[in-house]
């Protein structure tokens, strides 16, 4: 999502996957890191850390900048313990980024990403790190934009800050994942543009060639890329997608596996998952009233959406993410609303198994009305065990 309050956006899909080492009981890894169906299963539950590290004021980024408290290893400690097994940490970089032709990111800036990813790799946790409010036009200080005229300088831009930061963390396991980008898109809900698209292939192209060239770990570590908007239809169907080429990672991965993912985000339907209001408040088979259920987006629509991931990208060995995922709290509007929020949770989480993909819930630290959160970020406290259980009940159920 971009950021802010409720950080919402488009009724879109998303499929998260994830990274390497070695834990619960999976089959033994190669030599490389693990496969595509080890590393879905070692990410587990995911959850995003959302409107901290990607939040900003005035083109800098700020992690209280939208109204949440500084991120403290106390929270992710609770994240933890709650069930999550991967974090994505969304990080936005705009005007710390210094002028060309070195693009030289922020030190003080990149040292607090890095100690905020250490939180939960040093637990043990799958972490995916991202670049994310860099391309949005309503985001002050945007500069990763599709349509502009001046590619030359964005893709510049793009690949020495992704040089310093694939640097920072070649020592790094596979417990690591850097995600290339964030919902990439020209701005306007309809169908692709050219050449956008084709600069979005682009930068996911430079993503990967510069990754793997930083040296460490980077040249088998797994990377995630999406396609439009990270919008399934868009990814999964003819508007002109291209998985990247991966001809620098290194010998040591198998040459019949791969190392990259395929992110989508899923928010269908969007007037159930993200509309700000009480017209939609019940989702599923189990609605008990149909005034108040969408007229799309139900159970069989997720089970295509999904499975249309899998035949186009983890059939072919590119494990898919649903990097982010979710439904805002309008109980204020039916006192039943969050029990469909859970019930939403638990399909996603459950279909996203079935084909494949591993799933990053969408937390973006509010609660109450509109608000994502599954965690109080001051006290820690955990504001929606239904949808955490139902969340790792999805997991278990298949």
């Amino acid at each position: 999502m971009t950021s802010r309050a409720t950080k919402l956006r488009s009724a879109f899909l998303a499929v998260t996957l994830a990274v390497t080492a070695g834990f619960s009981g999976v089959a033994p890894a190669s030599a490389g890191g693990l496969n595509a169906a080890q590393i879905v299963a070692e990410m587990g539950a995911g959850w995003n850390l959302g409107n901290q590290l990607e939040a900003s004021s005035n083109g800098v980024p700020s992690e209280t900048a939208w109204g949440q408290p500084t991120v403290t290893q106390a929270l992710i400690d609770k994240v933890k313990a709650a069930g999550f097994r991967t974090i994505r940490i969304p990080v936005s970089y705009l005007n710390y980024i210094g002028a060309g032709p070195d693009y030289t990111v922020n030190a003080a800036w990149l040292n607090r990403v890095q100690q905020v990813v250490d939180y939960a790799y040093n637990r043990g946790l799958y972490v995916l790190v991202d670049m994310h409010g860099d391309g949005y036009k309503t985001v002050n200080g945007s500069w990763l934009i599709c349509d502009s005229g001046n590619q030359a300088t964005v893709k510049a831009k793009y690949q020495k800050v992704w040089q310093q930061v694939a640097a920072r963390f070649a020592g790094y396991d596979q417990h690591l994942v850097l995600e290339a980008m964030n919902e990439e898109f020209d701005g306007q809900y309809g169908n692709p543009t050219q050449p956008c698209y084709s600069n979005i292939n682009a930068y996911d192209q430079i993503f990967v060639d510069t990754v793997r060239k930083a040296g460490g770990n980077n040249g088998s570590r797994w990377l995630l890329v999406a396609g439009w908007n990270t919008n399934i239809d868009y990814t999964t169907g003819n508007y002109g997608f291209v998985m990247p080429t991966d001809q620098f990672r290194s010998p040591s991965v198998p040459a019949g596996e791969k190392r990259m993912m395929i992110s989508v985000h899923y928010y269908s339907p969007w007037d159930f998952a993200g509309e700000e209001n009480g017209t939609i408040t019940q989702w599923g088979r189990g609605a008990a009233n149909p005034s108040k259920k969408s007229t799309w987006g139900q159970e069989d629509y997720l089970d295509a959406q999904l499975k249309s991931v899998r035949d186009t990208f983890v059939a072919k060995g590119y494990p898919a993410i649903v990097g982010e995922y979710g439904s805002i709290d309008k109980s204020s509007f039916d006192s039943a609303n969050n029990r469909y929020r859970a019930d939403f949770a638990r399909a996603v989480v459950s279909t996203a198994k079935k084909y494949g993909a591993a799933t990053v819930y969408w937390d973006n630290g509010n609660n109450g009305q509109y608000g994502f959160g599954l965690f109080d970020r001051r006290s820690y406290a955990v504001t929606h065990q239904g949808i955490i259980d139902a969340i790792l009940g999805g997991l278990a159920s298949r």
